[in-house]
Order: structure tokens, then C-alpha cells, then sequence
């Protein structure tokens, strides 16, 4: 069975599609096609979306779902004479959380993701600076101003978990690859020991390493599992003699190792702003 899912937002969109992401990815055996329709955030706009959202249905064997995320509650409303399934996120929870509070909300457009905050985002773009500067040991100063510092070997997640946390958390994350020299010699490379605090160690089974390192350089001894289960053999010992905290990363989302470190290294709530 396949759904037509049209994601309503009154600004970038972000919220309904990490939202529909979380929901709809629960339904193993149904298929989606998902379309997101940006800055609906006008009366002629829900207008235009719900026509789109009727002709798509009329199309279809069932009622498209629609999932939004609109703030004014005159647009809401509008929303409701869609002819789908119409799941509306603000007014399930502003209502209770009105009742609760005793006070009835402010809507504010594009605000789910600090938009008006300028001084979150600046926090932010900083921090995705620093974590492109110090990819891959590419810059090995400043660790001093690393919240995190990611090692492991070559192609185990470090980049684009160190560029997630940064963009989404605001954290300055370094990352360190283990080559050969360090991997031989057991022990810390010497730029790390002062840090050890912030040390964080990525492993990732040898089968899942040597596929991916196969994509990049196929046929190279780089790539071959012998040399993937040697590295990830040598780094796994690495990290038991100095204690680290670790996560394997061979079936997890970039999401889910972030939210793993962020826990394991017990980050405080108030650095969790996305």
C-alpha cells in the first residue's frame, strides 16, 4: 500500500519532516510519497496547498495525510477543509498546553528552530567552522576549545557525526583518525592526552568498514577486510586501556550516534537546542 504525505509548513519545513520522519518510518511494509510544501503562510497559500492536496487525492486509491505544522490559527483552520487526513501538530499541543499554563499562546512563525535568535545561530555557524577546520586532524590546535573530540579509524562516522552535532547542538567537536603509526604504537597520540576528558571513540564492525572503504578506494589494501579488522582490532584495545567511552556505529543513523554521545557523556539538557 503506498500514501500520498504532504508536509504543511508555514516556514522551512524542518519540523514536519524530521516529525514525519520519526512517525512514518514506524510503518515497515507501507510506502510514502512525501512532498513538502514550504512558507504556507497565508490565507491564498493554504488555499493553493489544499487544491493540490484534493487533486492529489482524487488521483489516489486512499485520502492523502497531511501533517501540519501551521501556527496562526485562522491557517490551521483553512487547513481542516482539505478533503485528507489532516494531522494538525500545533493544535494538538498548544490547546493542552493553554490549558495547562493558563494562558492562551503567542504564535510566532519560523520560531521552532531559533530563527529569531541570532545569537543561537552565530553559535551555531561557529561551531560548524570549527568542526570543518579541525575535520580529520586536518588542524590540531585549539582542542582546548573542543566540547568533543571524536577518534577512530579512517571511515568510522566521525566527519559527518562531528558536522551534525556542531549544526544541530551548537557543540565545537573536533575529530582525530587513528593511523598506523598510532594504532601500532597502543598508545595516545600525544596532541590528545591532555584532553582525554573529551575523548569520545567510534567503532564500526570490520565487514560494515570494509564496504564502505570498498566505495572510496576499491581494491586497495586500505579497503581489504584483513586490513579494516586489523585497524578496528588495534583501535577497540586503544580504547579499553584509556577507558573510553564508545559506540558502535555499524547499524546506527549519524542522528542516533549523536544522541548516544550526547547521553553517554552526559551533556545537559540545556545544549540540546534543534
Amino acid at each position: 500500500m503506498k500514501y500520498m504525505v504532504y508536509l504543511v509548513s508555514d516556514s522551512t519545513g524542518i519540523t514536519a519532516e524530521r516529525l514525519a520522519q520519526s512517525l512514518l518510518t514506524q510503518f515497515h511494509d507501507v510506502s510514502f510519497d512525501i512532498r513538502t510544501l514550504r512558507y504556507v503562510d497565508t490565507v491564498e497559500k493554504v488555499t493553493a496547498a489544499c487544491r493540490q492536496i484534493n487533486e492529489s487525492g482524487q488521483q489516489a486509491k486512499n485520502k492523502p495525510i497531511v501533517i501540519s505544522t501551521l501556527v496562526d490559527g485562522q491557517l490551521r483552520a483553512q487547513m481542516q477543509q482539505a478533503d485528507a487526513h489532516i494531522l494538525d501538530v500545533m493544535g494538538a499541543f498548544l490547546t493542552p498546553l493553554e490549558e495547562i499554563i493558563g494562558q492562551q499562546a503567542t504564535p510566532s512563525v519560523g520560531l521552532t528552530h531559533g530563527q529569531g535568535a541570532q545569537d543561537t545561530y552565530k553559535q551555531r555557524m561557529d561551531a560548524v567552522t570549527y568542526a570543518l577546520l579541525h575535520d580529520d586532524g586536518g588542524v590540531l590546535s585549539h582542542y582546548d576549545r573542543a566540547d568533543i573530540v571524536l577518534i577512530g579509524v579512517s571511515r568510522s562516522g566521525k566527519t559527518p557525526t562531528s558536522v551534525y552535532l556542531a549544526m544541530q547542538y551548537g557543540l565545537y567537536v573536533a575529530n582525530y583518525p587513528l593511523v598506523e603509526d598510532d594504532l601500532n604504537s597502543g598508545e595516545l597520540p600525544a596532541v590528545l592526552q591532555p584532553h582525554h576528558d573529551k575523548l569520545f571513540a567510534l567503532t564500526i564492525l570490520p565487514e560494515r568498514l570494509h564496504n564502505i572503504r570498498e566505495e572510496r578506494r576499491p581494491g586497495s589494501t586500505y579497503a581489504s577486510l584483513a586490513q579494516c579488522q586489523h585497524e578496528v582490532r588495534q583501535a577497540e584495545a586503544l580504547f579499553r586501556r584509556q577507558r573510553l567511552q564508545v559506540c558502535d556505529v555499524s547499524r546506527l543513523s549519524v542522528e542516533e550516534i549523536a544522541t548516544r554521545i550526547l547521553q553517554q557523556l552526559g551533556f545537559p539538557s540545556r545544549a540540546l537546542h534543534p
